[in-house]
């Protein structure tokens, strides 16, 4: 499997830091943002010890393209009611695919933005534009849409939502999907009939551009829209569904990455991961990670 967890990047050790935490909690993938992802402090790219990062991950066998880079929260391609705020999106996430190339890392998970009560299809044709716009030179980086639950005036909550926008946009190739379970099923989706859903995507966007995954619980109803995420197994979705998803042969070669919340301020990323490798719920998983 490849399968890691959302980790921190700080001073002093910065990415390799970040691999550092990785490897403490038994993973072989990471996630990480190149800075603060709600706002746009930034540090130098020559400054986040990346030649450090490649050694530690050769030494522990993890291949670069189990990095994965998520652009901030603040980038929104899809407002047409600021357009100087939607410009300052495209030019920050210029700025963002930059890094992530400087950095040597494949992928860049993109929230495809909110239309801000202009109208699904107004916000949709917005995106398109600004992907165009970012992606006007190819960098090395594909851009992974990440699926959405639908709150407030989100855009990509469906499949054909995404089918939309990469069908839309000038370079393809340079763009794939993030599939987040949680978000899918408080955007609907029934985890329970999985095959369906794989189906489903691969004859609207092709499980080849299945770049990654985000595999978090919910501590929300199915279709709730809420986007409440939960430590594995102790949400709606539920162990055995999460679990049948990591395993599932045909998503093999997807790097899938845990966002789940820290429990009493301790992260609970190194007890899911061997969960999942285990195949085996550990009904006591709060007491682990509070342990220690």
């Amino acid at each position: 499997m490849k399968l890691g967890c959302h980790v921190s990047m700080s001073s002093p050790l910065y990415l390799e830091g970040s691999v550092q935490e990785a490897l403490s909690y038994g993973a072989n993938a990471l996630m990480i943002y190149t800075g603060p992802p709600q706002n746009t402090l930034r540090k130098p790219t020559n400054a986040l010890h990346i030649e450090e990062m490649h050694e530690l991950l050769q030494k522990n066998n993890i291949p670069l393209e189990n990095v994965i880079v998520h652009a901030p929260y603040i980038i929104n391609l899809a407002n047409t009611i600021d357009l100087e705020k939607n410009k300052w999106s495209v030019e920050f996430l210029k700025q963002e695919i930059d890094r992530v190339a400087s950095i040597g890392a494949k992928i860049l998970v993109l929230h495809p933005g909110s239309h801000v009560k202009a109208g699904e299809e107004v916000g949709i044709a917005q995106i398109i534009k600004g992907l165009n716009e970012a992606t006007q030179q190819d960098k090395g980086v594909r851009i992974a849409l990440e699926t959405m639950c639908g709150k407030g005036s989100e855009l990509g909550y469906t499949f054909e939502q995404l089918s939309q926008i990469m069908k839309g946009v000038d370079h393809p190739e340079l763009f794939g999907v993030c599939l987040d379970t949680c978000h899918i099923h408080d955007g609907g989706y029934d985890l329970s009939d999985f095959e369906s859903i794989l189906n489903d995507f691969d004859t609207l966007i092709g499980l080849n551009n299945l770049l990654v995954m985000h595999i978090n619980d919910s501590k929300n109803v199915r279709g709730a829209k809420k986007d409440r995420h939960a430590n594995i197994g102790l949400g709606e979705i539920g162990f055995e569904l999460l679990n049948k998803i990591v395993h599932h042969p045909s998503l093999k070669e997807v790097v899938k990455i845990l966002e789940t919340p820290y429990i009493d301020g301790h992260a609970p990323y190194k007890a899911e991961i061997e969960m999942f490798q285990s195949e085996t719920f550990k009904e006591n998983l709060e007491d682990i990670v509070k342990a220690g």
